[in-house]
């Protein structure tokens, strides 16, 4: 298994617990005192967990691009892992400090940047894996 790959499981593993964990806080009896936690479980589940893991096993699992590079271009595969394991941060950072107002008007603009930071991972990794889908 290439490093890349195993970096996006184990990252996906970990984001797996924290969507538990908020899940399970979600539905502790006391309510929900901490108001906008419910997108950060959502994101965690379905950024952190389900696209991570996707991310790493088609890198490993597709077709390889050439004899050269078979999983394309490095640099890209890591680029598409910074960008999301930033924006997705920010995200369960800022989309609760938002909801609550207790941060300046910027709190909003971070969830811009934490959008966008997730948005370009996943252009990265359509742009690295496009010629990886071919017919045999």
């Amino acid at each position: 298994m290439p490093p890349l790959t195993r970096w996006f499981i184990r990252a996906a593993l970990v984001y797996l617990v924290l969507a538990l964990c908020a899940g399970v806080f979600l539905a502790l009896p006391t309510g929900n005192p901490i108001s906008g936690l419910f997108p950060v479980y959502f994101h965690l589940l379905t950024f952190g967990w389900l696209t991570q893991l996707i991310f790493g096993v088609a890198l490993w699992m597709f077709p390889k691009y050439s004899s050269t590079k078979p999983r394309g271009h490095e640099w890209l595969g890591w680029l598409t892992f910074i960008l999301l394991n930033t924006g997705l941060p920010l995200r369960a950072i800022f989309e609760p400090l938002n909801s609550n107002n207790t941060l300046s008007p910027y709190s909003g603009w971070m969830l811009v940047v934490a959008a966008l930071l997730q948005w370009l991972a996943g252009l990265a990794f359509v742009a690295n894996t496009w010629e990886r889908v071919k017919e045999k």
